[in-house]
């Protein structure tokens, strides 16, 4: 460990709680007089190892800890195909509304009636947005949700005797957990290359159609992200979905880049049957430290009956939750209650609040920022697809001009982090070596976009000088922890503390 004198700017060099020095006596309360009981009949409290901190050292200690992390409200968060965008505190204020944050989910139907119409609003929106009536909102993830979608898929073609169909189609350029997902559900994967254009070709799709039937008879469907992984709208998509659809497998939408569309094209417009749409990414609820998390699915008229339960429906002037005994065809329950209600709350006043110009203003601003910095960078980066016109929310650029002179993808990341910004998606999607995704998303100003230009400007420059190759390997400088071994941590890594 580096001597705890070698703080950085202001961080402080320190060790975690429970390995600073023990001692004798108590950090705050006063040992209890010689020969005293305690008056409530419990048993003294023993000694468990823990230091002896006073009140303000375990505070310091605390604040500074969370001066490490970094977050949206620290600064710009350039991370492509994450969205992360401001996150509102109107929205939450209303989730706190005590008739909200208190309630219980085995509540009965008649006391949560406010909490019911919710959520039933917000699935109107979400149908209305989307263009697909059917909505389902216990998912608790985008993964989650793609799992319903699938196994929505699934279940339509076992009671329709389709059982045959055995084969989902993914692009190359594919978030990982789309083949993942399709492969959890008993599907066989089929790939589909996008490297020369970036988007899925009508050729390419055929042949990956009719590879082992002619008719398409073996295609479960397809799952596709559009927007797409590299930034780009599919211009073929309705032509590739009319194809799918006479081959009889489902348009599955991977609903993670959302918010360059919202408000402007539904998909069901360009076929899409079922989709998934992380709160968190177009609506701004909070992405959580790994929950909770909300990923509410959207289908076909057709598909609806076959939806996860439970489901809200309005009967009269009150609502309730349709579960597996008014459903006969539903594929049952992914989740022990009804999803995540306090990002439901949020998610629907984003809504409200914005208004459907506000919504269509979100993903124009988005798109635009995103094009900014790819018509800004362009000259400084390998811009694989800049050619092929305006890009969509995510900008796309990689390292193939910096790796001629020994710096490559990492050491641009780790360089962003040395000048104080966090760095943009690295080496995703995997269609090209070295890529770097960066979005913007539509809440930074023109002023933190373009010092983030700025910053990425100044590196590309700085590649090129005498030496940048060490320069750039010994970054960062300034951080609370330096540069780690990668080849040592992928070869011998240490997976417990101690």
């Amino acid at each position: 460990m580096e001597s705890l004198n070698e703080n950085r700017g202001l961080h402080y060099e320190e060790n975690l709680l429970w390995e600073k020095e023990r001692s004798d006596h108590s950090g705050v309360d006063m040992p209890a007089p010689a020969g005293t009981k305690l008056r409530t009949g419990s048993p003294a409290r023993g000694d468990i190892g823990l230091p002896q901190v006073s009140e303000p050292q375990a505070l310091r200690h605390f604040v500074r800890m969370s001066t490490w992390n970094y977050s949206i409200d620290h600064g710009f968060f350039p991370l492509g195909s994450c969205t992360m965008k401001h996150n509102p505190r109107l929205n939450e204020k209303m989730a706190r509304v005590k008739g909200f944050a208190a309630i219980h989910p085995m509540q009965p139907e008649g006391t949560v009636q406010g909490a019911l119409g919710l959520m039933h609003e917000l699935q109107n929106w979400l149908g209305e947005l989307t263009g697909l009536p059917g909505v389902c909102m216990s998912p608790a993830a985008g993964a989650h949700g793609e799992l319903a979608g699938i196994m929505t898929i699934k279940r339509a073609h076992e009671l329709k005797g389709q059982s045959q169909r055995k084969i989902i189609l993914t692009p190359d350029s594919a978030h990982g957990t789309n083949p993942a997902t399709a492969a959890t559900c008993g599907y066989q994967v089929r790939n589909i290359s996008t490297k020369e254009t970036g988007m899925l070709g009508i050729e390419a799709f055929k042949e990956a159609l009719y590879k082992t039937d002619p008719n398409g008879a073996d295609i479960a469907g397809m799952m596709v992200t559009n927007p797409n992984t590299c930034g780009l709208f599919e211009k073929d998509i309705r032509e590739l979905a009319d194809l799918l659809h006479m081959a009889g497998g489902y348009f599955y939408m991977d609903g993670a880049n959302f918010n360059a569309l919202v408000g402007k094209i539904r998909p069901a417009d360009f076929g899409v049957d079922v989709m998934h749409i992380n709160l968190h990414k177009t609506f701004s609820t909070p992405h959580g430290g790994g929950g909770p998390g909300s990923g509410p699915i959207c289908c076909t008229d057709e598909l609806a009956p076959y939806l996860p339960v439970p489901i809200v429906v309005k009967e009269g002037d009150s609502y309730k939750l349709e579960t597996e005994e008014d459903r006969e065809t539903t594929l049952g329950r992914l989740k022990g209650y009804h999803g995540q209600f306090g990002m439901f709350v949020r998610a629907l006043s984003y809504m409200l609040s914005h208004g459907a110009d506000g919504l269509l203003q979100v993903s124009e601003d988005a798109v635009l920022n995103a094009n900014y910095i790819l018509r800004e960078l362009e000259g400084d980066y390998f811009a694989p697809y800049a050619d092929g016109g305006p890009c969509m929310h995510e900008a796309l650029i990689t390292d193939k001009w910096q790796k001629e002179k020994g710096v490559q993808t990492l050491d641009i990341a780790k360089m962003l982090v040395e000048r104080g910004f966090h760095p943009m998606t690295v080496y995703f999607p995997l269609v090209l070596p070295g890529t770097m995704l960066i979005e913007p998303t539509e809440t930074e100003s023109k002023d933190s976009i373009d010092r983030f230009i700025t910053v990425m400007k100044d590196v590309a420059q700085d590649v090129k000088a005498e030496g940048a190759q060490e320069h750039f390997h010994s970054m960062p400088q300034n951080t609370p922890r330096r540069r780690l071994d990668e080849v040592k941590a992928a070869r011998n890594p240490v997976l417990r503390w101690k």
